[in-house]
């Protein structure tokens, strides 16, 4: 099974099974990381927004235009934001690394 590793805010890794098939999303949620995904998985919001490793970002699919517009809400926006919920795990991508950004912002609850 792919493993993956998150990293936290504070630079911590934390390295987990990643099932084929799964979002990293779920991914995260099963494993305790905090990462809020306030839709479910919907991408009707930003909560899930992540930073993929630049060593991993190209070798991603590319977000569609749905993604961007909602990474388009995301604080702290870098050039490898992803949402959580649109990555789904393939055996290609054992080893991901994927950093958890310094905040979110739940435009869900306004």
């Amino acid at each position: 099974m792919p493993r993956m590793t998150f990293i936290d805010t504070d630079g911590k890794p934390l390295e987990v099974e990643a099932p084929v098939g799964h979002s990293l999303l779920q991914i995260a949620w099963d494993n305790g990381v905090d990462i809020e995904g306030a839709c479910e998985g919907a991408m009707a919001c930003s909560t899930c927004h992540v930073v993929i490793d630049p060593t991993w970002h190209e070798r991603l699919d590319a977000p569609t235009e749905d993604e961007e517009d909602m990474l388009d809400l995301a604080p702290g926006l870098k050039p490898t934001s992803r949402l959580g919920c649109q990555i789904i795990i393939t055996e290609a991508m054992d080893g991901l690394v994927v950093h958890l950004p310094g905040a979110t912002r739940n435009l869900m609850l306004a």
